[in-house]
């Protein structure tokens, strides 16, 4: 199996179908803080959502249309990153990540968004990776900082989320200033 060390005890890898009832159980530790800024939280709420949802990505994966990664601390699946868009012809992804509170502040999501930015530039040629995330999530904005990323701006009120409209900073970064 793939899997991709990140350094002290953690390691990013593949999340595929079969490994829903350890996504299950991620997003069950981390609900509510989860559930705060993305859907995510949602979408993933018993067995058969936590397959249908890696299913998704699986499709997405063999369509070479996105992909979606767990990282493991200590052989405990804590949180995952992903392209939600992946559209290779035109050199543009978008990623995004998710940790439950246990795993927070050990620079997990930036190391492993790192991975797979470089992935994604190296091996498959995107020029552009963006990374969208509510003006209110801090920890999301400081990752796109930490990764080198410029604000290319805000979307005022674009995000309706349980009955709230929230702004969503764009950020991102090219090809060419990931390889400084």
């Amino acid at each position: 199996m793939f899997s991709n060390p990140l350094g002290d005890g953690a390691e990013l890898r593949p999340l595929d179908p079969w490994l829903s009832e350890e996504l299950l159980a991620n997003i069950d530790r981390g609900r509510e803080s989860i559930g705060r800024w993305i859907r995510l939280a949602d979408a993933v709420t018993d067995s058969a959502s936590a397959k249908a949802f890696l299913q998704d990505y699986a499709f997405k994966a063999a369509e070479d249309t996105g992909r979606i990664w767990g990282i493991w601390l200590d052989g405990k699946l804590v949180g995952g990153v992903l392209f939600r868009i992946l559209d290779v012809p035109r050199g543009y992804a978008e990623a995004g990540c998710w940790l439950e509170p246990a795993a927070t502040g050990k620079g997990l999501v930036t190391r492993a968004a790192t991975t797979i930015i470089d992935w994604a530039i190296l091996e498959r040629g995107i020029h552009r990776v963006e990374w969208q995330a509510s003006s209110g999530n801090t920890a999301s904005i400081a990752v796109a900082k930490r990764l080198g990323m410029q604000l290319d701006g805000v979307l005022r009120e674009h995000y309706l989320f349980r009955g709230r409209r929230d702004d969503i900073e764009v950020w991102s970064v090219l090809a060419p200033e990931w390889r400084r």
